[in-house]
């Protein structure tokens, strides 16, 4: 397996440049969030990149290491904005993924999950070997509503034979349920925290913007790169997850000096965003 200190998993200017410090405004945000925002620049709060960049290393060790152990993860995003990322990295890596609707009971009821796949399955088996077409009109309509709205809602699970081992996030607020469930069960989450988010129910929260496409598509790349690097380890080291990977700091991080420089540049940005009409 790659060690920890031989790429960057994420850079301070990669975030910058994709507006991951941008939060929302001073007046729609969550206290719970204050220990996490580096500033506020005319009504916009400014989230703090050097703790964002720490704590997405976490994640993306758990992520690696939980996948060469043999582990899965969920992708789940539904905002419209960010369906399309959250299909296509999760496709990329080989995860599983929820970008439409949470269906109550999706882990914490999987058996009947389960018996809907193998239903969705079965009538995608009856379209293609052409069963459908010798049934009445009615009936065969009705079989293909049925089967639309089960792909729409359950195409990303049709591979998960278990309930997964850790669920990455986008918004936690919006996707409350599926946090709710994970936290019965006792499986990890991961999730991008914006300012306006409560961040107790998170076990691996990645301060930062999680409204802007750019910035969700950087961080949710980068978890989809650790399942990949994951899954190399799997053959690369049989022996299992490094302890020590959670809190390794990769090689070329910005010094203490510099991050304060892009932070300065991130509230004179905000300052310009805000006089801009954003």
């Amino acid at each position: 397996m790659t060690s920890e200190g031989d790429v960057e998993v994420l850079t301070m200017k990669e975030l910058l440049e994709t507006g991951v410090h941008f939060g929302h405004r001073t007046r729609k945000w969550n206290p719970k969030m204050a220990r996490y925002i580096f500033t506020e620049r005319k009504g916009i709060h400014i989230i703090d990149l050097e703790q964002t960049v720490d704590m997405f290393k976490r994640a993306y060790y758990v992520v690696r290491d939980r996948v060469a152990a043999g582990g899965e993860v969920l992708f789940v995003g539904t905002k419209k904005q960010v369906q399309p990322t959250i299909a296509e990295e999760a496709q990329r890596c080989g995860a599983h993924f929820v970008n439409r609707r949470w269906l109550g009971g999706t882990l914490t009821n999987f058996p009947t999950i389960k018996y809907s796949i193998e239903r969705m399955k079965k009538l995608e088996a009856m379209v293609e070997d052409g069963t459908v077409e010798h049934m009445p009109n009615k009936e065969a309509s009705k079989l293909r509503r049925e089967l639309s709205k089960l792909q729409r809602n359950l195409d990303g699970l049709r591979h998960m034979e278990r309930r997964p081992d850790v669920l990455y996030i986008i918004d936690p607020d919006v996707e409350l349920n599926a946090v709710h469930e994970a936290n019965l069960l006792g499986i990890p989450v991961i999730a991008i925290v914006d300012t306006n988010c409560n961040p107790d129910p998170i076990d691996y929260l990645i301060p930062g913007n999680d409204d802007a496409i750019k910035a969700t598509k950087l961080i949710t790349a980068r978890i989809a790169d650790a399942v990949l690097e994951g899954r190399e380890g799997r053959q690369d080291a049989p022996e299992g997850p490094t302890k020590a990977a959670e809190v390794a700091v990769p090689a070329g991080e910005p010094a203490a000096d510099e991050s304060a420089l892009l932070q300065t540049l991130a509230v004179e940005e905000a300052g310009e965003v805000v006089e801009g009409g954003a």
